[in-house]
């Protein structure tokens, strides 16, 4: 195992050196006037300054393998320039958007992974009688209903006819406690922030924001997750070592949970990591539909704003967060199934 891990953390580098070239690359596909606003530190140098001026001062008619170096360097040192959408260096924008998403993702993945699993693998079980029809019929729904729709559908119900769950994170009340001496942020999440510093109103306003998007995302990647375990599982369960299993008269919670369930994870160990990938990265619409201060509605203001240096940040940002999940991905393989190691 360790080996294969080894192996894996090797490669690392010689991948993200590729993600860099990749998103420079995206980046001078872009005029030096439009690149201006990754470099520049603060709004006041881009207003004060001329333009052709500060073209000339970080080199953007240099050859481009200078200017990589360049960008690298700055990158590497966490300046990724200045955001016009957030009003803040983008590194800046992003960190302090990122608790807000990781806040979500987590609250998220348990109904999503576990309950998919759960379901899908009860479905596989139960197979074409009328639990799987009903299962089934979730799923097709769940997954086949578009995002904004279903959505907009959750907060009008929930806020508009019911008045539960407001949209935003958290009311201004709570955004006045949250910014006062007396309160510290250990994390940026307001719920574990609010149980650590023993303020219980504090949790409970910010899980009533929390709930609509989670039912919303829940609902919905569920029944993804769902569709790929059943299917994964009536596949494994058709194998010839589940048939000489029950031929030697194993008990079928043996055979479905220490046989059939573990090996039929392999697929949605890849399907999972690609979910966790798209809550860390921020649910664009989700976020943008219930006003919700990720890093999903960041990207889609930059995006509207044409926001150059935000968005190559946050493209920055996807990609090694796709490499790293990846990774997880693999060591999670080897966990699974340990012939994987071998290979």
């Amino acid at each position: 195992m360790i080996n294969f891990i080894i192996r894996r953390l090797l490669i690392l580098p010689i991948i993200l050196f590729g993600v860099t070239l990749l998103v420079f690359g995206m980046m001078s596909l872009l005029g030096p006037y439009e690149r201006v606003s990754t470099y520049i530190k603060s709004p006041a140098e881009l207003k004060t300054a001329d333009i052709d001026q500060l073209v000339e001062k970080y080199g953007l008619n240099d050859p481009m393998i200078v200017q990589y170096g360049r960008w690298l360097k700055g990158v590497l040192q966490g300046d990724f320039g200045w955001s016009e959408s957030a009003g803040a260096p983008v590194s800046k924008a992003i960190l302090d958007r990122f608790p807000a998403t990781l806040e979500l993702a987590l609250f998220a993945l348990l109904p999503v992974i576990l309950g998919g699993i759960s379901l899908g693998v009860f479905s596989a079980v139960h197979h074409n009688d009328p639990w799987d029809h009903t299962v089934r019929v979730f799923a097709l729904i769940g997954w086949s209903f578009p995002t904004f729709v279903f959505g907009l559908l959750v907060l009008l119900i929930f806020y508009g006819i019911l008045g539960w769950f407001p949209p935003g994170r958290i009311d201004n009340w709570a955004i006045t406690i949250i910014n006062s001496p007396d309160f510290v942020k250990y994390t940026g999440m307001n719920v574990l922030d609010g149980i650590l510093n023993g303020n219980w109103a504090i949790v409970w306003n910010a899980l009533r924001h929390l709930i609509a998007p989670v039912i919303s995302i829940a609902i919905l990647w569920c029944a993804y997750i769902l569709r790929i375990t059943r299917s994964s599982m009536l596949e494994t369960l058709k194998k010839d070592y589940i048939r000489t299993a029950r031929a030697k008269g194993v008990k079928e919670s043996v055979v479905i949970k220490k046989h059939a369930r573990r090996n039929a994870l392999i697929p949605v160990a890849t399907v999972a990591g690609l979910t966790v990938r798209g809550l860390l990265v921020g649910i664009v619409i989700i976020e943008s539909i219930f006003g919700y201060r990720g890093l999903g509605q960041f990207a889609a203001e930059a995006a509207q704003q044409l926001d150059y240096s935000a968005i190559i940040g946050i493209a920055l940002y996807t990609g090694i967060l796709i490499i790293f999940i990846n990774l997880i991905v693999d060591v999670s393989y080897a966990f699974i199934d340990p012939r994987i190691r071998l290979e």
